[in-house]
């Protein structure tokens, strides 16, 4: 049953509120700047509305059974099979409810993974596992390598165990590995008939899969949309089952020997309406198969991109939500990737960290108690829907150009996931979208976390004939992180990090704000920002501002243009930035910048836009100017040209 606010008891003494009503408050605060000012766009361009009512007439999406907890996936990654198999272990005697096999060379090794996947190597892997003891495995077989999964077969069948009683995905991912490699030995239509031989094979030794994963995550690697992922995952599913009826596989059966995995990112309510959407377009498919729809598997993988080396403790956060978001939207299975994992491979502590925040999610916050717990939410349901319409619209694309390895050859499905990336990275470089760490609020004298020491596996590349452009994978604080590199090389050979001097003008009311927002700015790029006068307020996590080599400098007003000259002389910066308010820039900046640039600083910054006094700073030697909006990875690249 449903309730809504006209049900409560407690609003029946108030006046009932009305969207035009909501609409005047919003136009008094708005002063006649348009309502669409409010109005948000996704990188697919669906809108997204300040306020939804609640969808009438909806009914939740059937995926996960009710009160079914997802399963909690560790990777297991590993090159060496002794090691690997003692992680597979203590996950499983630690709350780990499945495990998910990486293998070197993989789309989602990440640079590491179980080096080959020959019987013998998985006998070691697998030493002590109890296949039949209600675990789940995810295998991830790589392409023209070693076959993961009829070894992985054997092995269970030599065991004496019914297949029956094993929960595996074997997860086949050829089309999604291609998409990645940029290049196959095998056209995908040559490969189709011994595809669904294998398969077959299996499923009539008894295991029930599913076998073939329509793997949505290479297009989120690559920068890619949301109903990008959707569309190309669907395209994949169609192909396999295609596959597999022309094999000989009838339509029910080879439908359930089909999942989904796609990616979780830190974005709440796109991730929840997009794992709600594949479900709604693959009953799309099963329908128009003439299939009566029933909940396919869909998995969960915490994205990649949003990683950080940068402040990875936030990586934490981003998991969570990730994790939080996947489970509402109703994935069977999540794994999280650990914190560290852009680092290197990740120590017992961080592999503890994100099997544990499942574990909460799930045994101290209950989350899958509800199923489908968006089902009516007007944003929620308004989203799915538009996604629903662009990756149906993106998909017919697809199957219009021949299907997903046609649409591969063709660099169709490449280039729109290349025109969504370049939007992607043009806003990261802007700050638009902020990274917590790495794009904004960055910590220039963290400790760094720490990894395994073990080396990332180098596969040997496979020759192989057909090629096509790849589908890179990205991170996307990695621009601002290259920068930040750059900073410690200069320290370890200098001794001290690049500089810029922030010349506070006025009061602390006055500079503050722009003082704090200039450091920021300046650190994400590794430039250590010195302050005089300091600002007054707590810096992030407890750093002081000093001179190089010298006491805190006092608090107080500039009212002494050579006591400013003296103190950018004596902060070793190269670089030096204007802070204060546009009335005090008009009695100062202009003397402030004379003083400086005869102090020797290579090129003045002025924190805020110039406005009218455009020229009279350009004329006085303020170089550049820095506010939101701007291109800071574009300003931080030019800083170091400059101090070089």
């Amino acid at each position: 049953m449903t309730t809504t606010t006209d049900d409560l008891r407690l609003a029946a003494d108030f006046p009932p509120a009305t969207y035009d009503d909501w609409r005047k408050l919003v136009d008094g605060v708005l002063k006649g700047a348009p309502f669409e000012k409010l109005v948000g766009k996704t990188y697919d361009g669906l809108e997204i509305e300040p306020i939804y009512p609640h969808a009438k007439g909806a009914s939740p999406i059937p995926g996960r059974a009710a009160a079914t907890p997802w399963q909690t996936m560790q990777r297991i990654d590993h090159p060496d099979a002794a090691k690997a198999n003692a992680q597979a272990l203590h996950e499983l005697e630690n709350g780990a409810s499945g495990l998910e096999l990486e293998f070197a060379g993989g789309p989602g090794a990440r640079g590491f993974g179980i080096a080959d996947a020959t019987p013998e190597k998985l006998k070691r892997v697998f030493d002590g596992v109890l296949f039949d003891a209600g675990i789940a495995i995810a295998l991830n077989p790589v392409l023209g390598r070693e076959n993961a999964g009829v070894n992985l077969a054997g092995l269970i069948e030599a065991r004496g165990v019914d297949p029956a009683k094993v929960d595996i995905r074997f997860n086949y991912q050829a089309l999604s590995t291609m998409a990645v490699r940029g290049s196959t030995a095998v056209a995908w239509p040559e490969m189709e008939k011994p595809f669904a031989k294998m398969i077959g094979e299996l499923m009539s030794r008894g295991f029930k899969g599913p076998f073939a994963l329509a793997d949505g995550r290479p297009i989120h690697d690559a920068g890619g949309s949301e109903a990008q992922e959707l569309a190309f995952a669907l395209a994949l599913a169609v192909s396999y089952l295609r596959a597999l009826e022309a094999g000989g596989i009838a339509l029910d059966p080879a439908r359930s020997a089909v999942s989904f995995r796609l990616s979780a990112d830190a974005d709440q309510f796109l991730t929840m309406a997009k794992f709600r959407s594949i479900r709604q377009l693959w009953a799309c498919v099963e329908q128009a198969c003439g299939l009566t729809p029933k909940p396919v598997f869909v998995a969960a993988e915490t994205a990649w991109r949003m990683l950080t080396q940068r402040d990875a403790y936030v990586n934490m956060l981003r998991a969570t939500m990730a994790t939080f978001v996947a489970g509402l939207g109703g994935a069977n299975a999540i794994t999280v990737l650990p914190h560290t994992l852009a680092l290197g491979l990740p120590d017992g502590f961080a592999r503890r960290v994100a099997r544990n925040t499942q574990l909460v999610l799930l045994q101290e916050s209950n989350l899958d108690k509800v199923s489908d717990p968006a089902a009516g939410s007007g944003g929620i349901e308004a989203l799915t829907g538009q996604l629903c319409e662009a990756a149906w619209s993106l998909f017919q694309e697809i199957e219009k150009a021949g299907g997903a390895f046609a649409g591969l050859e063709q660099g169709l499905i490449q280039g729109k996931v290349a025109a969504t990336r370049k939007v992607r990275e043009a806003d990261i470089a802007k700050r638009k979208d902020v990274l917590t760490g790495a794009s904004e609020f960055p910590i220039l004298h963290e400790a760094p976390a720490t990894v395994e020491d073990v080396k990332p596996v180098v596969s040997v590349p496979l020759s192989e004939a057909i090629q096509f452009d790849a589908l890179p994978a990205m991170r996307l604080a990695a621009p601002f992180e290259a920068l930040r590199d750059r900073s410690d090389e200069i320290l370890k050979s200098k001794g001290q990090r690049p500089r810029v001097f922030l010349a506070n003008l006025g009061t602390a009311a006055d500079f503050t704000a722009r003082a704090t927002f200039a450091r920021s700015f300046f650190e994400t790029g590794g430039i250590e920002a010195i302050d005089f006068p300091p600002t007054p307020l707590p810096l992030p996590f407890g750093e002081s501002p000093t001179p190089a080599g010298g006491q805190p400098l006092p608090m107080g007003e500039v009212k002494d243009f050579a006591t400013l000259a003296a103190a950018f002389k004596a902060s070793g910066a190269d670089l030096a930035c204007l802070c204060s308010q546009d009335r005090v820039y008009a009695r100062q900046a202009e003397v402030a910048a004379q003083a400086l640039q005869n102090a020797g600083a290579k090129h003045i910054y002025l924190a805020g836009r110039p406005g009218a006094l455009e020229a009279v700073l350009r004329a006085a030697r303020v170089d550049e100017f820095i506010f939101a909006g701007i291109d800071a990875l574009a300003v931080l690249q030019g800083a170091y040209r400059r101090m070089e």
